[in-house]
């Protein structure tokens, strides 16, 4: 590898990560960010020279640690080595259900200390969706009805929403479960030892960001765990040489592919990129025996359009909703009008208050789009369009930082590790008040009610969501960042791509995808990153720690 490639990526990364650092200190302490600034120019060259140096050296380390393990071997046992990891195998099925079983019994704990679980982000909506038989296309329709479903059917036989809430949460705890297992199985397939397997199932069992959303009815547990079974699925398949094989793997593939997208609608656009991407390189490339390749990346696009109307249909479901896709737009124009509304002329004030009236404008809050978006007409957009855009870009020419910044308060907590996560402050919701921290959202919404089996369980996991508590404390507050846990995916995927150079890796690139979908939503929240929570162990061990049995490229 030439000296300038070598060098490239690592500015590359330290230019990204000092920018974080820096823009995100400033929107963190004053809302804004302000380029003009002299102190924060040179601490982002100071930044980017260290970090730079730091991610070069690490590679050229591990680079020279990889030409070690491969100088130790002569080329027949590099070739026997090979052969003995790619037969390696998982877990023995009694090994995986002890395994499952462990994992799952720490969650099952903790669920009976928040008994019936984390029933929040939009349950009760969605619940009320089921009982009213009146549903819309804003929530995922499968988990509208799974939920909705569990909660009816069991008030229904006994009287108690607890007992659906808990039903839920639990057979969704044993599903996770499964699939943390069936990581932990990967890691063992591809040489990970007891030590690394233990620690990753206390981390998948144990570790309280990744249980909050085990045990929480929201949909985006589901979504990250089947979203990273993707990936997992997708690395297998490469690894397989038999046809048959990897047919069924690519069924695999596609059922778990499907599931991602059935449960968070961004999910859907990211893999429509990924596989498009994908479809293009192969063929640039030339790459030979993708047929089944084309039909995992194909297939679930089409399954998952299929199966979605056919759920709409049956239920009725009502769309027209667009203030989703408009998030950042909508927070920008009206970032702009709550600051300076002098800069609007009066016909462009009658324009914007067509999709936004006065009162919708005055809960502009900067770091969370939500009440501002319940207030946009939709009817008046679909019936023009072209004014709302026409408008939004006038005033994006004219006011380019408000925009800027607009979006940056709405995302910056997933590149900022010093982020602090309490974008509800002030929010009153079932039980409490928003003050010092909406890391998650603990509560029971009605019509459930928390009935602890042991307090000292939920006392921690309220300490933990609505205290900032771990926020607080220097380098413990990185393990429950979002940003900190993208940029050490980030650098782990960079590593893969300089150092080990399998072709392997390109399943994470849906990940990334995912994570720049979020980029645009309504505001920065754990839930929408749980992911990269579960992506961690597996990339530490793959990235960093398997030893090395290929001297391709090297």
């Amino acid at each position: 590898m030439s000296k300038n490639k070598t060098w490239l990526l690592p500015v590359l990364f330290g230019v990204g990560a000092s920018l974080s650092l820096v823009l995100g200190y400033q929107l963190e302490t004053t809302d804004h960010v302000d380029l003009g600034n002299t102190r924060m120019l040179m601490l982002f060259a100071g930044l980017t020279v260290l970090i730079s140096f730091l991610v070069h050296l690490s590679w050229q380390r591990l680079l020279l640690k990889a030409g070690r393990e491969l100088n130790s071997i002569s080329a027949e046992s590099t070739y026997k080595n090979i052969t003995k990891i790619r037969t390696k195998k998982g877990y023995t099925r009694s090994e995986f259900f002890r395994v499952w079983m462990l994992i799952a019994l720490c969650n099952f704990v903790v669920l009976l200390g928040v008994y019936p679980g984390f029933f929040v982000y939009d349950a009760q909506t969605e619940v009320i969706e089921v009982l009213s038989r009146s549903f819309n296309t804003h929530h995922p329709l499968l988990h509208v009805l799974l939920l909705g479903g569990s909660v009816a059917f069991f008030h229904k036989f006994t009287g108690s929403y607890n007992l659906g809430i808990f039903a839920y949460i639990f057979i969704q705890m044993l599903v996770m479960t499964w699939i943390f297992t069936y990581f932990i199985s990967f890691l063992k397939k591809h040489g990970a030892g007891k030590r690394i397997r233990t620690a990753s199932a206390l981390f998948f069992g144990g570790f309280p960001t990744i249980v909050m959303y085990t045990l929480c009815s929201c949909k985006d547990g589901f979504f990250s765990a089947f979203l990273i079974l993707t990936v997992i699925l997708m690395m297998e398949w490469e690894e397989l040489s038999g046809r048959g094989e990897k047919k069924k793997k690519a069924g695999q593939i596609i059922i778990c592919a499907v599931l991602m997208m059935l449960f968070r609608h961004n999910g859907f656009y990211a893999y429509i990129v990924f596989a498009v991407i994908v479809l293009i390189v192969s063929k640039l490339l030339k790459i030979k025996d993708r047929f089944h390749g084309a039909t995992f990346l194909i297939a679930p696009v089409i399954i998952y359009f299929c199966i979605n109307l056919v759920i709409g249909h049956v239920v009725g479901a009502s769309g027209g909703e667009h203030q989703e896709m408009l998030t950042v737009p909508i927070q920008q124009l009206a970032r702009v009008y709550y600051y300076d509304s002098d800069s609007f002329t009066q016909e462009e004030k009658d324009i914007l208050h067509r999709y936004l009236s006065e009162e919708g404008l005055s809960h502009y809050t900067p770091r969370i789009s939500d009440i501002l978006k319940m207030y946009f007409d939709n009817r008046a957009y679909e019936e023009d369009k072209k004014a709302f855009l026409k408008l939004w870009i006038t005033k994006g020419i004219q006011n380019p930082m408000s925009y800027l910044n607009g979006w940056f308060l709405t995302s910056y907590g997933y590149w900022y590790p010093g982020a602090v996560i309490n974008v509800y402050q002030g929010n009153t919701v079932f039980t409490f008040t928003y003050t010092d921290s909406s890391y998650f959202g603990y509560e029971v919404e009605l019509p459930g009610e928390r009935h602890s089996f042991i307090p000292i369980i939920d006392s921690f996991y309220r300490k933990l969501s609505i205290e900032k508590f771990q926020q607080n404390i220097p380098v413990v507050s990185l393990l429950f960042s979002p940003a900190a846990y993208f940029w050490l995916c980030f650098y782990l995927l960079l590593t893969w791509f300089v150092v080990r150079k399998e072709k392997n890796i390109y399943p994470w690139i849906l990940v990334m995808l995912v994570w720049l979908t979020v980029l645009l939503g309504p505001t920065y929240l754990v839930r929408y990153t749980i992911y990269l929570w579960y992506s961690a162990p597996i990339l530490v061990y793959t990235v960093l720690l398997r030893k090395h049995t290929s001297v391709e490229d090297l």
